[in-house]
C-alpha cells in the first residue's frame, strides 16, 4: 500500500452504524469512487465487496443501494465487522483503494479517557432499580410512600404535546387527492422537501388493528413520480 494513498473514505461511526439491526451507511460520492460499479439493472441493485484489513483478514460484505430516499448500504457482514473489532458510535473506519485495486479497512478508535467511580457511588440503573423496590415494597405492605414529577425544560422528540396531538385526530382530515409536505433528511444534500399526493387509504392492519385511527397512506411523489407507502394516524 502506498503511504499516500490517492483512493480513500473516511467515516466517523453513528450510533445507526454500530447497530446490530442496521448497516453502515455510505455517501454517494465515496461508494461511487471507491466500490464497483453497480448493476442498477438488478431490482435493487446490490454486489458483494471483498475488503482486506490491516491484519490481512478479508471481510465480505454486501453493498446495496435501496431505501427512501435511495442510499448505499454495506449490509449483510457488517453486524459480524462491528461486533469482531468491537466498534462503538465515535470509532471511525477508513477505507482505501490502493494501486493494486484492492479494497482494504482500517479503523481508528476515538479516545475515550476510563474514569474510575468510587465503590461508594450507585449508577443511575442501580438507583432505578432500588427506587423501583422501595415503591413496590411500600405498595405491598400498603404503607404510603412518595412520587416525584420533574418535567423537562422541552419534551422529548418522542413525546407529542397534548393539544398537537388533539389538533392532528380531531381536526385533521385526510382523502385521496390531499397533498402534502414532508422534510427528508438527505445524506449528500442535506435536508429536502419531499411534495406528494395521497392516492390510496386502507387499514394499517385490520386483522391485528380493527378500526384503528392508524391507517396506512400510499402517496405519489411530485418529484420522482414514484409510489410509496406512508403509515400515518388519521380519523373517519
Amino acid at each position: 500500500m502506498s503511504k499516500h494513498p490517492s483512493e480513500f473514505f473516511c467515516k466517523t461511526l453513528t450510533p445507526s452504524d454500530t447497530s446490530t439491526h442496521g448497516g453502515f451507511s455510505v455517501p454517494r460520492r465515496a461508494a461511487e469512487k471507491l466500490f464497483p460499479p453497480l448493476d442498477f439493472s438488478m431490482q435493487p441493485p446490490t454486489q458483494e465487496l471483498v475488503v482486506l484489513d490491516l491484519h490481512d483478514n478479508t471481510w465480505t460484505f454486501r453493498h446495496i443501494y435501496r431505501g427512501q430516499p435511495k442510499r448505499h448500504l454495506l449490509s449483510t457482514g457488517w453486524s459480524m465487522f462491528v461486533s469482531a473489532k468491537r466498534l462503538k458510535a465515535g470509532d471511525a473506519v477508513l477505507f482505501i483503494r490502493d494501486g493494486k485495486s484492492q479494497l482494504l479497512l482500517g479503523v481508528r478508535r476515538a479516545n475515550r479517557q476510563q474514569t474510575a467511580s468510587p465503590s461508594s457511588v450507585l449508577s443511575a440503573d442501580s438507583m432505578h432499580i432500588g427506587v423501583l423496590a422501595a415503591a413496590a415494597h411500600a405498595a405491598e405492605n400498603r404503607n404510603p410512600f412518595t412520587v416525584s414529577y420533574n418535567p423537562r425544560a422541552c419534551p422529548a422528540e418522542f413525546v407529542i404535546p397534548l393539544e398537537k396531538y388533539q389538533k392532528s385526530v380531531c381536526g385533521s382530515r385526510l382523502f385521496v387527492g390531499t397533498r402534502f409536505g414532508m422534510m427528508f433528511e438527505i445524506e449528500d444534500s442535506g435536508k429536502r422537501r419531499h411534495m406528494g399526493k395521497i392516492t390510496d387509504i386502507s387499514d394499517a392492519d385490520p386483522l391485528r388493528w380493527p378500526g384503528s385511527k392508524w391507517h396506512n397512506l400510499q402517496s405519489l411523489s411530485m418529484c420522482s413520480g414514484m409510489n410509496q407507502d406512508v403509515v400515518i394516524g388519521r380519523t373517519e
